[in-house]
């Protein structure tokens, strides 16, 4: 994928990027795969607002992906790569030897035409899933279980992907993309190779009116408020502290800046053999 640039002809255009989707082969989804999308501006089934500078945005409809890819020894031929608007990777359509179809995360290199299977004792070759007990020490893997069962949840996004480091005791090492060295089951899934759409980082918004379009609503600096709405607000001009001598927090006074907030009795926490924060 390549990013497209624009001539300056308004001011928004001078910065503005976007993905040139050369490598998309199919414009409409695939109707049976797909779901509606509610909009819910942030707040939970009681109407309370629990998540800020949410609301709007263009409509859209969900894609049904494919996370488990449980269909074991079935091979399955890449017809289509797609578009996806509710997430930064795109989308495989993945027709099966038996008729149906699914979606799954495009990985980085996979074609149309491409034949992909998934289960034990299967090749390592881009887009197939196998347990991680299975794959070779320095591999490059996505879509990753944390549970047997769950489907993936590690390593979805562009560009994202975990790297085997060793395999000891039925447990499998993966660098993150953070860096963390962490623990996995070996019995878990994975597919092999990098999440496509790897330029993504590169995209330039460009103007305020795009993130809006995302469904992004401005986020206001707590520094900017008057002490009434935000512990860190008023004093005279420009006051790092709120006038007092808070140290950096939210709304609700949690440390934003430099205090640790993971749970140190955290069950996950004997999974981890390096963080990303050790040197």
């Amino acid at each position: 994928m390549a990013v497209k640039k624009f001539k300056p002809y308004t001011k928004t255009m001078r910065y503005k990027t976007v993905a040139d989707f050369s490598e998309l082969t199919k414009k409409a989804p695939e109707r049976s795969l797909l779901k509606p999308l509610r909009k819910s501006g942030g707040r939970n089934n009681q109407g309370h607002l629990t998540s800020r500078h949410i609301g709007g945005g263009h409509k859209q409809k969900m894609r049904i992906v494919d996370f488990l890819r449980n269909k074991n020894g079935v091979p399955a031929k890449v017809t289509a790569l797609e578009y996806d608007p509710n997430r930064s990777a795109r989308l495989a359509l993945l027709v099966y030897n038996d008729g149906e179809k699914r979606y799954i995360i495009a990985p980085n290199g996979l074609k149309v035409g491409a034949t992909l299977v998934s289960g034990s004792n299967v090749p390592v070759e881009v887009g197939n899933a196998m347990p991680l007990i299975e794959i070779p020490a320095g591999t490059d893997v996505h879509g990753i279980e944390l549970r047997r069962g769950k489907g993936a949840q590690v390593a979805r996004s562009a560009g994202s992907f975990c790297t085997v480091m060793a395999k000891e005791n039925g447990m499998v090492q993966l660098k993150m993309p953070s860096g963390e060295i962490r623990l996995f089951r070996g019995e878990c899934f994975a597919v092999i190779g990098q999440v496509g759409n790897i330029e993504h980082e590169n995209i330039v918004v460009g103007k305020a009116g795009r993130t809006r379009w995302k469904g992004i609503r401005p986020h206001v600096r707590g520094m900017a408020m008057n002490p009434v709405d935000h512990p860190m607000g008023g004093g005279e001009g420009r006051s790092k502290s709120g006038g007092g001598y808070q140290h950096p927090e939210s709304p609700w006074g949690l440390a934003a800046k430099g205090k640790k907030t993971r749970n140190t009795k955290k069950v996950s926490s004997k999974y981890i053999i390096k963080r990303y924060s050790d040197k």
